[in-house]
Order: structure tokens, then C-alpha cells, then sequence
């Protein structure tokens, strides 16, 4: 009945009592999810002003999954007429949970979905030497085979060198860039860095629930230890173009235990020293 209104109309308001009719636990948490994220985005002009009305109110019970599916429909806008594969595939880091590994002195990171697939045999170098099944070829992307990013985008197949002073952590700073001047109507300069020499770490921003500790951990005077020295993975200086003489921001980003990483870029705007936030119209 509920489906079948809302197909009708679907602005309708919807009432308490018949999510709470619905017979089965699970649809009525479904249901609740849906309608209570419609109702947010009729009450703004864009999917960025929701999203951001969301952040800022917080998630509360929003599911993690629906969350990376927005940030994902919103890069379509903020890498709209962007060519640069290393640019796009680092964009994925923003809602594609990644599996790291290190091989060959290189830092490489591959869609965790995509190694977790099931299948007979691996069918890639990189997938057996991370010991997990795969459901197709996988490549890191290069220069060489970056043409064929956009024939495989959709499949998340190509793995990323994050190695530092390479090229991808670059084209992640871009992607930071182009995040917070399309949400925030803010310019800011994101420059990573190779080492953490001469860094003050008067202001930071977590990019990973990781990154957040470690930076608290830095912030309190206290020293890192091994373990999450080498659980960082990236280190940026962010600086906002129209505030000269400002200190610098510093991004974090670091993984887990086991070598999983997940950014959480909603911290780029609630992390920031920004008073007043603008999505676009």
C-alpha cells in the first residue's frame, strides 16, 4: 500500500504509523532510512545541500552504505570534465573501502570489493600476492595502462600506488581540493608531503577514524609508536587560499590494523576552520 502511494506521489508525506504497520523489521528500518533521507533532500535545492545538512546535523542511523553512494553521485558533479585517471581512480578513495599492501617498496591500494569477489583462481599477480580471491583481472594504474581506465572504471579493477612522492597522493590532494571548493564554495591549496619535518599540528583533520587518533595523539604531546607510524599512509599541508598568514591544516590519512582503508571525506567539511559553509546551488 505504502509503495504503491508513494509511486503515485512521490512527495507524499509520510506517517509514523505506517512505517510501523509494516510487518518485517528489517523493511520497516529500510523504510524508515528512505524516507527520512527524501524528506531531507525536498527540504533543499541540491543532493550537495542535503548531504551537507546531513553532515552537519549528523548521521545518526543513515547507513555507512548510503552515505559512500551519495559522496559517489556527488564526485559525478565535482569531477565533472575531469581526463585525469589518476585523478578519478583516487576519487574512489572517497567511498570505495581500499585493501593496502606493500610490495616491491611500493604502497599499493585495491578496491576491497573487487579483491574480495569470489572465483576459482586468482587471475592477477597483485590479487595472489594479497592471497584473496578475485573476480577479474586487476592492474595498478600507470601511465601505461591509464587509457584504459575508462573502459574499467565501472568494475573498480585497478589498484593505486600511494607510495609517497608519487603521483597518486597527488591527484588525491587535487580531488581534496576540487571536494571542498564544490561544498564549501572555499579554495584551498593541498600539498602532500613526503616527510612530517617541520609540521605543527595546529590544526589537523582526520581523513580515516585512524588518522583522527593519531592526530589526537600528536595534539596531546604524546609519542607515536611504531605500529601507528606505519599505519599512516598519506600526510598533507591544506592551506585556504583567500586566508593569507593562516596557519596551515593538516591532513591525515591512515589505515587499519589490517591494512583497510576507509576515508571518511564528510571530515573535510566538519573538520574545517570554516564558519560559514555554502553548497552549491
Amino acid at each position: 500500500m505504502l509503495h504503491a502511494a508513494l509511486l503515485a506521489d512521490p512527495r507524499r508525506s509520510v506517517a509514523p504509523r505506517e512505517i510501523a504497520a509494516i510487518a518485517d523489521r528489517d523493511a520497516r528500518e529500510n523504510w524508515a532510512a528512505m524516507t527520512a533521507w527524501r524528506d531531507r533532500l525536498l527540504a533543499h535545492r541540491t543532493v550537495e545541500a542535503a548531504y551537507l545538512d546531513l553532515i552537519r546535523t549528523g548521521v545518526g542511523d543513515t547507513p555507512p552504505l548510503f552515505i559512500n553512494q551519495l559522496v559517489h553521485v556527488i564526485l559525478r558533479n565535482v569531477l565533472d570534465g575531469c581526463e585525469d585517471p589518476f585523478v578519478l581512480r583516487a576519487a574512489e578513495l572517497f567511498f570505495r573501502p581500499q585493501r593496502l599492501t606493500v610490495h616491491g617498496g611500493s604502497l599499493i591500494a585495491a578496491d576491497e570489493e573487487t579483491v574480495a569477489g569470489a572465483s576459482a583462481q586468482p587471475v592477477s599477480p597483485l590479487v595472489a600476492m594479497l592471497g584473496l580471491p578475485a573476480i577479474g583481472e586487476i592492474a595498478v594504474l600507470n601511465d601505461d595502462n591509464a587509457n584504459t581506465y575508462w573502459e574499467r572504471s565501472d568494475r573498480f579493477d585497478m589498484a593505486l600506488d600511494l607510495t609517497a612522492g608519487r603521483r597518486a597522493l597527488a591527484a588525491l590532494g587535487e580531488v581534496i581540493e576540487r571536494w571542498i571548493a564544490h561544498l564549501a564554495a572555499v579554495r584551498a591549496q593541498v600539498e602532500p608531503l613526503t616527510e612530517a619535518a617541520n609540521v605543527d599540528l595546529t590544526w589537523y583533520v582526520g581523513l580515516t577514524a585512524q588518522a583522527t587518533a593519531i592526530g589526537d595523539t600528536l595534539w596531546n604531546g604524546e609519542e607515536l609508536g611504531q605500529s601507528a607510524r606505519e599505519r599512516v599512509v598519506g600526510l598533507y599541508r591544506l592551506r585556504l587560499r583567500d586566508r593569507t598568514g593562516s596557519d596551515p591544516i593538516y591532513l591525515i590519512l591512515a589505515m587499519t590494523d589490517d591494512r583497510m582503508l576507509r576515508m571518511k571525506p564528510q571530515n573535510l567539511i566538519s573538520g574545517l576552520p570554516i564558519a560559514q559553509l555554502e553548497a552549491v546551488s
